[in-house]
């Protein structure tokens, strides 16, 4: 449509009737669009003293993953490290899980998975669709619940004193650029052999070993062994020398990642529930294939009810930042009254904005409890890991978020559930042949989580 000079001077005779939008306009343009939008009301509702939960499960210490895009990550380890806690009596707040550990293979079995799929899509063009978008972020920090428990398995764990955080694990973005300028040199090379018909085995290895270099120079190489001490709630002293990260894992780590799967919520015709769906190029650790059951909400809520019930906390995957106050951590479907302070509506429903990709999961934090009112889920409390504070201003209550049970149908995505716990006929979907969608799905954890 071209726009004509009359059309817009319509426009703006009809935009001088507006009264509240002159009001508006005064507001927003000194303090912004969210903080003129802002409910007091919805605050006052959802801050402290009303951070109470008639189910309430976790109350450890908020980790911080800076600068990166590990949330996935730190939300499992969380979760992992909540029974540590428990199992070994340690006081709560005292003990934490190394995510650089994960964060180092991960970024190892990317780097492989990168340079199989540039090989495996040598006789392709450049401006191909799926070429396109592996060239596009050959190096990023995203992933899913389905990568961090293969990566568990494959690596183990070791607690945070044996490979701590370095600048690099806390602020990704300078390790991805130089990976990602590394790996796409690396595909002119490979996809030209490729295409010459050699034997690239070799060739990827050498590659990866210089992969490997850089991520031993950010982060530190990986413990090989090491000793765990810990002082247990009682003042007795514990000592495990010369363990291994996967040793530690098998003894310490009592929950078995291979009896999860992840439960989604992604509404619409085109993705009917009670059915098993995988992704294409999303399989970054090999050994275990991104598989989601999509259900209905009533039921994917009923789950982490019920495993809240037992005392055990919940992964999930959601869009944080919709309707979101950050410092205050709340987050709330009517914390900004967008309509009327624009006269506009605003009345896509959860399908339309996953098809749309107005909505898809962006972040991964950890359930830790929840207020039943009259039978029904009213408010959510979440661990997030985002640290105590944002900018020298507190974030959330000492790090927890809350959000309403509204906010939790249009923005959680993703949960893990033990198996044993779903219904028979969503447990017999399992066994059924996945649809797959295709890699630019926003469901993809490669762009997304």
């Amino acid at each position: 449509m071209k726009l004509s000079k009359e059309q817009i001077a319509k426009m703006s005779e009809d935009y001088q009737k507006m009264c509240c939008q002159h009001v508006a306009q005064r507001a927003v343009t000194k303090n912004g669009i969210l903080q003129s939008a802002e409910s007091v009301e919805v605050l006052k509702r959802m801050s402290p003293p009303n951070f109470a939960f008639s189910i309430d499960v976790d109350d450890q210490a908020v980790a911080n993953q800076k600068m990166s895009g590990r949330c996935w990550m730190f939300a499992c380890l969380n979760v992992l490290r909540f029974h540590i806690e428990k199992d070994l009596d340690l006081p709560k707040g005292t003990f934490e899980l190394s995510q650089a550990h994960l964060a180092f293979y991960n970024k190892l079995e990317r780097a492989a998975w990168f340079l199989e799929h540039i090989v495996a899509t040598a006789d392709k063009p450049l401006d191909d669709r799926e070429v396109d978008w592996l060239i596009s972020t050959p190096m990023a920090d995203g992933g899913d619940w389905d990568m961090i428990a293969a990566l568990v398995k494959k690596y183990g764990v070791v607690p945070h004193e044996a490979m701590a955080e370095t600048h690099c694990t806390n602020n990704t973005e300078e390790l991805n650029t130089v990976l990602s300028h590394l790996l796409r040199q690396d595909a002119i090379k490979l996809r030209s052999m490729a295409n010459e018909k050699k034997d690239t085995t070799d060739t990827q290895l050498e590659m990866l070993n210089e992969v490997y270099r850089v991520l031993a120079v950010c982060f530190g190489e990986p413990p090989k062994k090491f000793d765990f001490t810990y002082t247990d709630a009682k003042g007795t002293y514990h000592e495990d020398r010369d363990i291994t990260p996967l040793e530690f894992a098998k003894k310490y780590v009592k929950i078995n990642l291979d009896d999860y799967v992840g439960v989604i919520n992604v509404p619409g015709d085109e993705n009917p529930y009670g059915h098993v769906y995988a992704i294409q190029d999303s399989d970054q650790i090999p050994e275990r294939r991104n598989l989601y059951v999509n259900v209905p909400m009533d039921e994917l809520k009923g789950y982490v009810i019920e495993s809240l019930k037992a005392g055990d906390p919940v992964w999930f995957g959601s869009d944080v930042l919709q309707w979101c106050d950050r410092n205050a951590g709340v987050m709330a479907s009517d914390l900004f009254d967008l309509e009327n302070m624009f006269g506009v509506k605003f009345d896509m429903d959860k399908a339309q904005r996953f098809a749309m990709h107005e909505s898809l999961p962006t972040h991964a934090m950890t359930i830790a409890g929840v207020d039943i009112k009259d039978g029904k889920p009213d408010k959510w409390k979440i661990e997030n890991s985002w640290g105590t504070e944002n900018g020298g201003k507190k974030t959330g209550n000492n790090g927890y978020f809350v959000c309403t049970d509204e906010w939790f149908d249009n923005f959680v995505y993703e949960v893990a559930i033990p198996k044993k716990m779903l219904k028979p006929e969503t447990l017999k979907a399992l066994d059924s042949e996945p649809i797959v969608w295709p890699f630019w799905n926003t469901f993809n954890p490669v762009s997304s989580l």
